[in-house]
């Protein structure tokens, strides 16, 4: 990030506790937008340059409605949190008309092919979010102590909308759920001894609340990531979750080896889960959910 205005503003939102993702989505609308005026400095634009922006996203770029929505949400919060400048409520642009897309669905017989010829590595991840119908960043920023295995459940925390829930968990994956429990304490037994590591990241009002949390073993990150980072908001030195990109590049490959010609992603392992769960055996789990462990 070259520009000293962008870092500017990447500093102020992670001061005031944004989520990485959300910096990292405002500031790429941002730069779009300087660039748009030909580097411009906001200030001196005005909210019909701003219309003007959001308009070429929908003529020009072809756009879908949540991602003109983004880059209207990043401009907002850059005129009113960063410029103290708020954008009228009502702004005069061509909205994004685009038809949502139909949700992408796997048969049985597709998940389990899927499944056996991804990278081991990712297999539980896989298995999760189609077994308990978790999306991708959920299931990447489980903490060991997210398994409910009396009640066979996943409580996730934070998810989309910044909302809780409880959701099913396949007895098939309990076994295997103990063993990667297991190879995370290897990892956090290692970190320990490191005097430099400052523990797993908490959100602040938990790191407050509970200070010796950071290093204890229930809220380390299910999926550890391989290497001990530096967290870019406190400069220390932690172990954050494994990156969600490479995730998503190992469920396209493993579809492409199965021979599945639909656009498969991670939510659509999620799709798979919500379209399978209409049907409930007496133990209250969905009847037609296969994990296929083997």
């Amino acid at each position: 990030m070259a520009s000293p205005f962008l870092q500017y503003i990447a500093e102020f939102m992670y001061a005031r506790r944004y989520a990485k993702r959300t910096v990292d989505a405002y500031v790429y609308w941002i730069k779009a937008y300087i660039l748009f005026h030909k580097k411009q400095h906001p200030a001196k634009l005005t909210e019909q340059d701003v219309e003007r922006f959001l308009t070429y996203l929908t003529n020009q770029r072809n756009v879908a409605p949540r991602t003109q929505a983004s880059a209207l949400n990043a401009l907002s919060f850059l005129y009113k949190a960063v410029l103290q400048k708020p954008l009228s409520l009502n702004l005069n642009f061509n909205r994004s008309q685009l038809a949502p897309k139909l949700p992408v669905v796997l048969t049985r017989t597709e998940i389990t092919t899927l499944l056996r010829v991804i990278d081991p590595r990712y297999k539980l991840l896989a298995q999760l979010m189609y077994g308990s119908g978790l999306r991708l960043m959920e299931a990447v920023r489980l903490r060991v102590h997210a398994i409910d295995y009396d009640y066979l459940s996943v409580m996730v925390w934070q998810g989309k909308g910044n909302k809780n829930r409880r959701t099913t968990l396949a007895p098939e994956l309990v076994t295997t759920l103990k063993q990667q429990s297991q190879f995370v304490m290897q990892y956090f037994e290692a970190d320990l001894a490191n005097p430099d590591y400052a523990g797993v990241w908490l959100p602040y009002a938990l790191a407050r609340k509970y200070p010796t949390a950071p290093k204890e073993l229930g809220w380390q990150y299910l999926f550890p990531s391989m290497q001990l980072s530096v967290d870019p908001e406190s400069k220390l030195l932690r172990r954050h979750h494994l990156d969600e990109s490479c995730v998503r590049r190992e469920i396209k490959i493993a579809a492409k080896k199965a021979g599945i010609t639909k656009n498969v992603t991670c939510h659509t392992l999620r799709h798979s889960f919500i379209k399978c769960v209409h049907t409930f055996s007496p133990s209250g789990h969905p009847a037609d959910v296969q994990i296929h462990s083997r």
